[in-house]
C-alpha cells in the first residue's frame, strides 16, 4: 500500500532524511520511531505529498505521489500533530466540510458521515461545537476527518500526542480496530506507545532507518551481551570476592563483577553479581543454580537481563547524534499543517 524508495530531502546544506526505503502492505500498523530531529515529520510530509523528495519515488496504492498528485492523496488519510479542526463549526458540519473536499457527495454523503462518526465513537456528540470538546474527543474528531473519505491508508503523526492516560488507551484500541481494514503509519517519538500498539518498528535517527522489523526482533538483533543478576550467599568471612572467583567459573561465563547496588544485609554473608555471558551462550541461568549448588552457595534472586526495545533504541540514537538533525526538526516545524486534501501539496 505504501512503498517509499530511497527518499531524500535536503534543505540548503542538510540532509533532513538520507535514502530512505520501506514497504508497507495492506492490513499492518507500522511505527515510525525516533527522536525529535530525527526526520520523521520531514518523511510523512513527503508521503502526503506536502513536501516533495529531491531524490526517490513514493507510491499510495500503486500511484506514484509524483506522477498523480492527486489521485495518490485520495488514498490516504491523514491526521497531523495538531489536528486542523474549526472550533466555531459543529462536529458533524466539520466532517461534511472536509468530506466535500475529498470529493464525497449526493447519497454517499451521510453514509461516510455516519460510519466515520460511528468508528470513531463521536456519534453522540455530532451536533455539538468542536470548541466544546474535550482534547481526546477533538483528536477523534481529527480522525474521523482522516476517514471520512474511507481510505485504504491512514497516516498518524503523533495521535496521543497531549491525551491522558485513558485517552491513550482508548485511542491504542481504535486504531487496532482500524487495522483491520487499512495500513497503518503511525509517526511516534514516544517508545512505549509505537511498542504496544504496532505490529512493525521502524526507527529513524539522523535522517536515515537505522532498525526495521517486529519489536521481538529488534530487541533480539540489540547489540551487547546478555547479563545476569544473581544475589547469593558466602561465609561471611568469605565475602563478595568468594562468591565473585566462584561465579567465574561458570561455563559460559565471559565475565563477572559485583552490583553497583549490594543487599542491606550484605553484613551476614550476602552479595548482589552480576555475570556477563559468552557471545553465543543461550541461557546461562541452569549452570549458574548447578554451580552454585555444587559450591555451597545458597541463591536467592535470579534474573536474566535481556536486551529491551528502550535500550537499542538509545543506542541507535546514540551511534547517530549529529547536531545538525536537530536544526532541521526545528525549521520544518515552520511548514503549514493546514488539512490534507487531494490535490494541495507539492508534485
Amino acid at each position: 500500500m505504501i512503498l517509499v524508495r530511497e527518499i531524500s530531502k535536503s534543505f540548503g546544506s542538510i540532509h533532513a532524511v538520507d535514502r530512505v526505503s520501506f514497504e508497507l502492505p495492506q492490513g499492518q500498523i507500522a511505527g515510525l520511531l525516533g527522536p525529535n530531529g530525527a526526520g520523521k515529520s520531514t518523511t510523512i510530509r513527503m508521503i502526503t505529498g506536502y513536501l516533495t523528495p529531491t531524490t526517490g519515488s513514493i507510491s499510495i496504492a500503486g500511484i506514484g505521489m509524483h506522477e498523480s498528485p492527486a489521485r495518490a492523496k485520495a488514498h490516504i488519510g491523514y491526521l497531523p500533530e495538531s489536528a486542523p479542526i474549526y472550533p466555531e463549526m459543529s462536529v458533524k458540519g466539520y466532517l461534511k466540510h472536509r468530506a466535500k473536499l475529498y470529493g464525497v457527495v449526493g447519497r454517499d454523503l451521510n453514509n461516510a458521515l455516519d460510519s466515520a462518526m460511528a468508528q470513531t465513537r463521536i456519534t453522540e456528540v455530532a451536533r455539538r461545537r468542536v470548541g466544546q470538546l474535550s482534547k481526546g474527543y477533538k483528536q477523534r474528531v481529527g480522525l474521523a476527518a482522516a476517514l471520512v473519505h474511507n481510505p485504504p491508508v491512514l497516516i498518524l503523526d503523533e495521535p496521543t500526542n497531549g491525551l491522558d492516560p485513558s485517552q491513550i488507551r482508548e485511542s491504542r484500541s481504535l486504531i487496532r480496530e482500524l487495522a483491520d481494514q487499512k495500513t497503518l503509519l503511525l509517526c511516534s517519538h514516544i517508545l512505549p506507545e509505537v511498542e504496544r500498539t504496532c505490529d512493525r518498528v521502524i526507527v529513524m535517527a539522523g535522517g536515515r532507518v537505522r532498525a526495521d522489523g517486529t519489536p521481538k526482533q529488534l530487541v533480539e538483533s540489540a547489540p551487547g551481551p546478555v547479563l545476569y543478576t544473581v544475589e547469593v550467599r558466602t561465609n561471611p568471612t568469605a565475602g563478595t570476592e568468594h562468591a565473585l572467583r566462584v561465579l567465574a567459573t561458570v561455563p559460559g561465563v565471559a565475565a563477572t563483577r559485583a552490583a553497583d547496588d549490594q543487599p542491606v544485609d550484605q553484613a551476614q554473608g550476602w552479595s548482589r553479581i552480576v555475570l556477563e555471558a559468552a557471545p553465543g551462550e543461550v541461557d546461562l541461568r541452569e549452570a549458574i543454580a548447578a554451580t552454585t549448588e555444587d559450591r555451597g552457595l545458597f541463591v536467592r534472586e535470579l534474573s536474566r537481563n535481556t536486551a529491551s526495545l528502550e535500550s537499542l533504541f538509545i543506542h541507535l540514537v546514540d551511534t547517530a547524534n549529529d547536531p545538525s538533525y536537530s536544526r532541521i526538526d526545528r525549521d520544518d516545524k515552520k511548514i503549514n499543517e493546514l488539512s490534507f486534501v487531494p490535490g494541495e501539496g507539492g508534485s
